[in-house]
C-alpha cells in the first residue's frame, strides 16, 4: 500500500510516524524511529503529503522532506489537540502522530508557512537580541532591588537608573558596593550587545527592498520591518490584512451567541514578539501625532480622545499590520507615491 498522508510527531531523538493510504487505512505505523533513521525512511517513500507540528526543528525537517519531492505542511499544535484520541489522558507520541495525520486532512485546516534558511537566520538575530533585552531588564531590576535595601529607591527609567546608581555606589558598604558595581557593569555589557544586534538588523533591513518599503510606514522601523519580512514573507498565506491582524492577536475576541455579537479584549494569540513590536511602534505614532496634521495622525489623536489611549494604540497597531500585509503582498502602492489629495482626506 502507498502512503498518501503521513503524520510525524517530532522529538529530539525518537520520532513517531503514522501514515494512511488513499482510503484512510493505516499502512505505516512506526511508534519509534531514531533520528538517524528518519531521513532515510522518508526518502524511500513515494511522494506524499507530510504534516508535522510547528515546533522546534519543524522548519528544518520541512525543508529536508521537501527536497525528496514530498508536500510538507506544518500545523500549530493547538489545532492538533482536538483530533487526539483519548484527549489529554490519551497523550503519547503515537497518538500525537495519528492526530497530526487526521488534522492535516481537514479541508478547513490552517497551516504554518515553512520558513527559508534566510528567514530563520534573521529571526535568530531577533531572538538573541530579545534575550539580551530581557536579561538587561532583569539585571536592572535586581540592581534596583539591592539599592532599595540600603534606602536608595530609583525610578523605573533605565537611563536614570544607570546615572543615579553610579552616583550612589560610593555610599554603599563594601560587599554591597562590589555587587552593585558588578551589576552596573553587566548592564553596560548588555547595552553593547543589544546595540550590536540593532546595527546588524538595521543594515539587513536597509539592504532589503521590501523592508525599505515597510519602513516608509509610520511606526515601522528596521526591527519591525525585518521581523515582519522574516515571519510573514510575502503575506501569501493570508487572504487579507485582517487575517494577519487576527494571527497577531490584535483583534477582539468574540463571545457571541443567539444572534448577539459580543466583542471582548484582544485575543493576544499568535506571534507575541511581532505583536509587541507593533504595539511599541503604535505608541511612537500616537506620541508624535499630537503635532501633526496628516490624515493618520488626526485619526489617531481623535481615536485616543474618543476611546482612550490603549485602545487607540491597539487600533494603530492593527492598522499597521493590515497596511503591512498589503505592502508585502504587492496590493498597495508605495506610500511615497500616494497622492496629496488622498492624504488630505479625513
Amino acid at each position: 500500500m502507498t502512503v498518501v498522508f503521513l503524520g510525524i510527531d517530532l522529538a529530539k531523538n525518537v520520532f513517531a510516524l503514522h501514515g494512511v493510504d488513499a482510503a484512510g487505512k493505516p499502512c505505516l505505523v512506526r511508534p519509534q524511529v531514531r533520528r538517524d533513521q528518519l531521513t532515510e525512511l522518508v526518502a524511500k517513500l513515494s511522494p506524499c503529503t507530510i504534516a508535522m507540528e510547528a515546533c522546534s526543528g519543524a522548519h528544518h525537517w520541512a525543508r529536508t522532506f521537501s527536497a525528496f519531492g514530498h508536500t510538507v505542511k506544518l500545523i500549530a499544535p493547538r489545532f492538533v489537540i482536538p483530533f487526539r484520541m483519548g484527549g489529554k489522558r490519551g497523550k503519547n507520541d503515537q497518538a500525537d502522530a495519528a492526530a497530526i495525520c487526521e488534522a492535516m486532512q481537514r479541508p478547513a485546516m490552517r497551516f504554518v508557512p515553512v520558513k527559508s534558511v534566510d528567514a530563520q537566520s534573521m529571526l535568530a538575530l531577533h531572538a538573541t537580541r530579545q534575550g539580551f533585552v530581557q536579561a538587561r531588564t532583569a539585571t536592572i531590576n535586581r540592581l534596583r532591588g539591592l539599592l532599595s535595601e540600603f534606602g536608595i529607591v530609583l525610578p523605573l527609567k533605565a537611563q536614570t537608573i544607570r546615572k543615579r546608581a553610579a552616583e550612589a555606589l560610593e555610599g554603599l558598604p563594601g560587599w554591597a558596593r562590589f555587587a552593585c558595581t558588578d551589576l552596573l557593569s553587566e548592564v553596560g555589557r548588555l547595552d553593547e550587545r543589544i546595540d550590536t544586534y540593532d546595527t546588524h538588523i538595521r543594515l539587513s533591513a536597509q539592504h532589503d527592498a521590501t523592508c525599505r518599503r515597510l519602513m516608509q510606514m509610520p511606526g515601522i522601523g528596521p526591527t519591525i520591518a525585518s521581523a515582519l519580512r522574516a515571519s510573514v514573507g510575502g503575506g501569501h498565506d493570508f487572504d487579507n490584512g485582517g487575517q494577519l491582524a487576527s494571527w497577531l492577536g490584535l483583534v477582539p475576541g468574540q463571545y457571541s451567541s443567539g444572534g448577539k455579537n459580543r466583542l471582548g479584549r484582544i485575543t493576544k494569540a499568535g506571534d507575541s514578539y511581532l505583536r509587541m513590536l507593533l504595539i511599541l511602534g503604535a505608541r511612537a505614532v500616537l506620541a508624535a501625532a499630537a503635532g501633526k496634521k496628516d490624515r493618520i495622525s488626526r485619526w489617531a489623536v481623535s481615536l485616543a480622545e474618543r476611546r482612550g489611549y490603549w485602545k487607540a494604540v491597539v487600533a494603530i497597531a492593527a492598522k499597521n499590520a493590515r497596511m503591512a500585509w498589503a505592502m508585502l503582498s504587492g496590493t498597495s502602492r508605495n506610500p511615497s507615491q500616494r497622492p496629496e489629495t488622498a492624504q488630505s482626506r479625513p
